[in-house]
């Protein structure tokens, strides 16, 4: 096996950042920009982008679940419970270019399976690259640098949604977005293989000091945290995924002929990128409870802009908040278990991240039944991001709840 002593912090950095914003910026969030193309081009309507959509939440959900559930699933069947995150990594980032790449070709039969495929291999990525660089980062004490992994996605998340206006501009088919998307995946993936060396697979750390019984009660001790921060972690999964799915949709909606549609979405990452950095800035050693309810509150605030505001200054504004705390709910979300849950952190990373997905599979069906059944979509929109922005806050309230009943 090979050391990891000699990998910087500054390498793990750039190679988390690079790793999550194949997985989450172009996995994805590349659908997002593209959405419109496919729905002008009528290869998709809107029922069929809420499928593709829900697919791909769907496998995030199936991946991080995958990831919760290995160490019980490895024991049942006699093996060791240690996993190799960094070839995991690697697999993941491979399937996300492939599978990005097979959205090109016109299949809408099989755009359903890529689309779930490509939601499993982002939570695997998502999942063991925090594992693997928050770990190593707190190995050589510079643990805050973490944040700066969740700068990845806002990259992607920009690159992508510049792309798509440049496609639309030369008024190129969505095919070529996909085409696009998955060999920029591929050369990124290339840039960071090293980093990822499999031979620097991390087995499972063993139990601290004072054993199996210790452990046994730590786990119950913080049982019922757990349990409440999954709930809040759940709610902000649907509370932001309507306009993280169906942005450029309600804006072209609200904004007819408007030059500056296609820049709301690049917004959105550019704010992902900022809470980021500032996360990685903020003074160590408060109650990250209230911070994760700070940040749903700007969240929700985020949601509800465009709907107080449907113009430009309105949805940009709206863009920016929601993207902030975006991955900074994360990484505080992640750095939390990892005190509550130290000795399986990954795990309960995993059932974390399940509850998000869950929450994000539900989003987009339930917008688009509620457009359905609206006088126009443009209501039904209104309605949904209203329940959006009203859950947000009442996942800020339930972190409020856990800071109080359980004082670090």
């Amino acid at each position: 096996m090979r050391s990891t002593s000699n990998l910087t912090p500054l390498a793990i950095v750039l190679a988390g950042l690079v790793a999550l914003g194949v997985a989450m910026g172009i996995g994805r969030f590349a659908f997002t920009p593209l959405l419109p193309m496919m729905l002008a081009e009528r290869s998709v309507d809107l029922p069929g982008a809420s499928l593709l959509a829900s697919a791909n939440y769907l496998g995030y959900l199936v991946g991080a679940l995958a990831c919760t559930f290995q160490p019980w699933i490895w024991r049942r069947l006699g093996l060791s419970a240690a996993v190799n995150g960094p070839a995991l990594v690697r697999g993941g980032l491979v399937a996300t270019a492939l599978l990005t790449l097979g959205m090109a070709l016109h299949m809408p039969a099989a755009w359903t399976l890529l689309r779930f495929a490509a939601g499993v291999a982002s939570a695997v990525v998502f999942l063991y690259t925090s594992g693997f660089c928050l770990e190593q980062l707190a190995r050589r004490a510079v643990p805050a640098m973490g944040a700066l992994i969740y700068v990845g996605p806002g990259l992607g998340i920009v690159a992508s949604g510049l792309a798509a206006t440049a496609l639309v501009q030369m008024e190129a088919p969505a095919a070529a977005g996909w085409l696009t998307f998955g060999l920029l995946a591929a050369l990124l993936t290339a840039a960071v293989w090293r980093v990822f060396d499999a031979s620097r697979g991390i087995p499972a750390p063993a139990p601290a000091a004072g054993g199996a019984g210790q452990a046994r009660a730590h786990v119950a001790a913080g049982a019922g945290e757990m349990g409440l921060l999954t709930l809040a972690y759940g709610l902000a999964g649907i509370g932001y995924i309507i306009t993280a799915t169906f942005l450029p949709v309600i804006a072209r909606q609200a904004l007819p002929g408007s030059h500056w549609l296609d820049l709301f979405w690049p917004l959105f990452g550019t704010g992902v990128m900022l809470g980021a950095l500032g996360a990685s800035r903020l003074r160590p050693g408060a109650d990250l409870r209230l911070r994760l309810a700070g940040c749903y509150v700007i969240q929700a605030v985020g949601v509800a802009a465009s709907l107080v505001s449907p113009t430009l200054a309105g949805f940009a504004i709206g863009s920016l908040l929601l993207g902030l705390p975006f991955t900074a709910i994360t990484f505080f979300a992640m750095q939390e278990v990892r005190r509550v849950r130290p000795l399986q952190a990954t795990s309960f990373m995993g059932l974390l991240t399940a509850s998000y997905g869950l929450g994000q599979i539900v989003g987009p069906p339930l917008a688009a039944w509620l457009v359905a059944r609206s006088a126009s979509a443009a209501v039904g929109f209104g309605i949904s991001l209203w329940i959006a922005s009203a859950l947000l806050v009442l996942g800020a309230a339930v972190y409020l709840v856990i800071a109080r009943r359980y004082p670090v």
